[in-house]
């Protein structure tokens, strides 16, 4: 553990700070949009005096984030969003070399998590960033009295949505939260093209299996899960989807998947993605019709999408076989191998998201957080949408750093989009 008297903080090593800072400059140059927000933010410093509290991965991508809110004039701090997805070279730079304040460290245990977290809302913060919602959590059910006065919030990721609009039908949600994860450029990009190839990454980083020829079931449809499905397809595999809605399983089969429920799955799949936002998806049943071999990763924001005690229990021994990878012996011989202990894999083995993808989730969080100052007072308590022009200029801002021009509109089709009196 480092410390420094000048910037609160809990991280494991500042002496790792010269490669966070590469690795931090790295991630910049892939995130154009970010540079252009971050140039303006220099100049009109929007975000000036107000104090934003972060749980969320700490990555080189989320370090670029917190330098651009920081140059808007925020004062920051972050704590992590999972206890094995810090990068702690990144948390010891943004210490050292931005004066950020971080209290994360790669593999915490679940006492340290949750201190992090209160660290983080010691600092008083007008705003929150969350990524799964453990933040808000804390504030309404540590500082109730202080949450009710916090400008807004905004939410990374699908699980803390829906964590959030179940708080605010309880009427339990004290201050307004912006649903980043819900705008176009993050769910379409971030979720479907991130996720999909940061997850096969992790688990191959942690495996080094051959993806060709194996039998993957992708446990959701939703974004994330088109993703992964997608990019396993384009390794060679054969992909299994599951789903409990019809709608998305009708949509998986035309994309040319098989479906089938989990308890026919199991028996047949190599490997197993759960990507649901939901828990138990495989459990006991399902454990004990797998094959010998069979490789679990999960890669939806909690740990809870596999049944880990129950793995523990129907196991006679467990041993680790590779970083990341922890053996389970059945009584019958079986092998059943879990991939980064449950937890987001391709942030706990691998990188997490390019950041040329981050790029975008990030632009919207900082122009969010820019909207709840501009509008402090007038959002009503709930979850709200990405205003639409902040959505829209983000992808005309990525477009631009792209060097991609589209069509406009002439005003004869403007017209016409606007009126109904024409006809065949």
């Amino acid at each position: 553990m480092a410390t420094t008297n000048e910037i609160a903080c809990d991280i494991k090593d500042l002496g790792l700070a010269e490669k966070g800072k590469t690795r931090i400059q790295w991630a910049d140059q892939w995130m154009p949009v970010l540079q252009i927000i971050r140039k303006r933010f220099l100049k009109e410093k929007p975000l000036k005096g107000i104090r934003i509290s972060g749980c969320l991965h700490v990555t080189s991508e989320t370090a670029n984030l917190a330098i651009t809110l920081r140059d808007g004039g925020a004062d920051v701090a972050l704590c992590a969003s999972n206890p094995l997805s810090t990068q702690d070279d990144v948390a010891a730079s943004l210490v050292a070399d931005y004066g950020i304040s971080v209290f994360a460290i790669k593999g915490e245990d679940n006492d340290t998590y949750y201190s992090h977290i209160t660290k983080a809302l010691d600092h008083n913060p007008q705003i929150t960033m969350d990524d799964g919602a453990d933040l808000v959590s804390a504030m309404l059910t540590q500082r109730a009295e202080a949450a009710s006065k916090l400008m807004g919030g905004t939410e990374e990721t699908t699980t803390g949505v829906i964590r959030l609009r179940s708080m605010a039908e309880q009427g339990v949600l004290k201050y307004p939260i912006i649903a980043v994860n819900d705008a176009q450029t993050k769910h379409l990009f971030d979720n479907r093209y991130g996720t999909g190839q940061s997850t096969l990454d992790g688990i191959i980083r942690a495996t080094n299996i051959l993806f060709a020829g194996q039998t993957i079931v992708i446990a959701g449809y939703g974004w994330c899960g088109r993703g992964a499905s997608s990019r396993a397809r384009g390794l060679g595999a054969h992909v299994i989807v599951t789903e409990v809605d019809a709608t998305r399983a009708l949509e998986a089969l035309m994309d040319g998947f098989r479906v089938m429920t989990m308890e026919e799955a199991a028996k047949v799949g190599d490997v197993f993605i759960t990507v649901t936002g939901d828990k138990s998806v495989l459990r006991k049943e399902h454990f004990e019709a797998m094959k010998n071999g069979a490789i679990l990763a999960n890669s939806g924001h909690f740990n809870v999408e596999l049944d880990i005690p129950a793995l523990e229990k129907l196991a006679v021994s467990q041993r680790p076989s590779r970083e990341f990878v922890e053996e389970y012996t059945m009584k019958d011989g079986r092998k059943l191998y879990l991939l980064g202990e449950g937890r987001l894999i391709n942030l706990t083995a691998a990188e997490g998201h390019p950041a040329s993808v981050m790029d975008m989730s990030f632009a919207n969080q900082s122009l969010c957080a820019e909207h709840i100052v501009r509008n402090a007072g007038k959002l009503e308590t709930k979850v709200h949408g990405v205003p639409v022009e902040i959505d829209k200029n983000v992808a005309a801002l990525k477009l631009e750093s792209m060097g991609v021009s589209i069509d406009k509109l002439t005003p004869e089709q403007e017209k016409y989009l606007s009126s109904w009196g024409e006809g065949t």
